[in-house]
């Protein structure tokens, strides 16, 4: 937490956002403001239109009754570098998080990777094969380039069927703000990875997964979106940004690990986790369905019409970021937040 943990309890919670708002991890996802700029978002669109677009963890397409997903990731070549295989399995693990934030479930992936090391990239391909028979994906191909003088590069595409969608455009002033994670895990090494997948069964993965698209089906969530590598306050950010509103969010009420300290925990990018948004009524169903499957599910906040995010830490409380005058990614629909979905 750098400089305020030794500052007096009263400054603790200001020298802790400061810290958070500044991330390497935090100003990349505010570059994604240059590309959304030249993509067009006009409120005018129908909302199965809006949902093709970026703004969500997925594109949505509608076909007939259902949507089908589409995401992408790439994962920072010097991850794939130092730890290939585990740079294999975490790409195809972070989209198989992206569709189920969307209430979905994943059917296949394509890769695309560079490598000048044929073991190397072998143990890439490794990690990529192992996560598709954990999570039951089938792997579809892809584009491989391995050459002395090739970088070290990876890219993992997937696709998914939801039969009822999660959405950032369903995010509405009122609704509970929950955190859903699984706290059966550990840090991977001193990096911000938490891990909850090592030795676990796939039967056992697919079945935690499959919490979400089951609570969706039932109209039991509005949205969710998968903690990335932004950390909980960057998520939540990307969250409330497509249709302008706010959140107050409690620290206190975070569930977390043991070793969890509060400034490592905000930044931790989970194997399992999940930012939702739902109803009061839903409140008792929804962490019944998460506790059964040995997850935490925690309310954290509450979401408002205010374009600002104030969070609270014992009795201070700081506002950590205001949308209205500071964008994050630059992907805003005001206009859609009232929509039926």
């Amino acid at each position: 937490m750098g400089s305020a943990a030794h500052l007096s309890p009263a400054g603790v919670l200001d020298a802790l956002l400061d810290d958070l708002r500044n991330t390497p991890a935090m100003r990349a996802k505010q570059a994604i403001q240059h590309p959304a700029r030249a993509l067009s978002l006009s409120p005018t669109r129908g909302r199965d239109s809006l949902y093709a677009l970026p703004g969500d963890d997925t594109a949505a397409i509608r076909c007939g009754e259902h949507y089908q997903l589409l995401a992408i990731e790439g994962m920072l070549p010097e991850f794939v570098a130092a730890a290939p295989w585990f740079a294999g399995w975490s790409a195809v693990m972070a989209n198989v998080s992206d569709i189920t934030a969307m209430g979905g479930r994943a059917t296949a992936v394509v890769n695309a990777y560079w490598h000048h090391d044929t073991q190397a990239a072998n143990e890439v391909l490794a990690g990529i094969r192992a996560a598709c028979t954990a999570y039951g994906l089938i792997l579809a191909g892809g584009h491989t380039s391995q050459s002395p003088g090739n970088p070290a590069a990876l890219a993992v595409a997937i696709t998914g069927i939801a039969n009822r969608l999660l959405s950032t455009l369903h995010v509405a002033p009122g609704q509970v703000l929950a955190m859903a994670v699984d706290l059966d895990g550990r840090w991977h090494a001193d990096t911000p990875y938490w891990k909850a997948f090592e030795n676990v069964p796939g039967e056992r993965l697919r079945s935690k997964l499959d919490v979400l698209p089951r609570l969706a089906e039932a109209g039991l969530l509005h949205a969710a979106k998968d903690i990335s590598n932004a950390g909980l306050l960057g998520t939540l950010l990307m969250l409330l940004e497509p249709t302008g509103c706010g959140a107050e969010l409690d620290l206190d009420a975070l569930p977390r690990p043991g070793d969890g300290e509060l400034s490592r925990w905000l930044q931790a990018f989970p194997s399992y986790g999940f930012l939702l948004t739902l109803d009061e009524t839903a409140w008792t169903e929804v962490q019944a369905a998460f506790a059964f499957q040995g997850l935490s599910c925690a309310r954290i906040g509450r979401i408002d019409a205010s374009a600002r995010v104030w969070v609270r830490l014992a009795d201070e409380q700081a506002e950590f970021w205001n949308l209205a005058s500071t964008p994050f990614t630059g992907f805003v629909h005001p206009q859609s937040s009232n929509e039926e979905h």
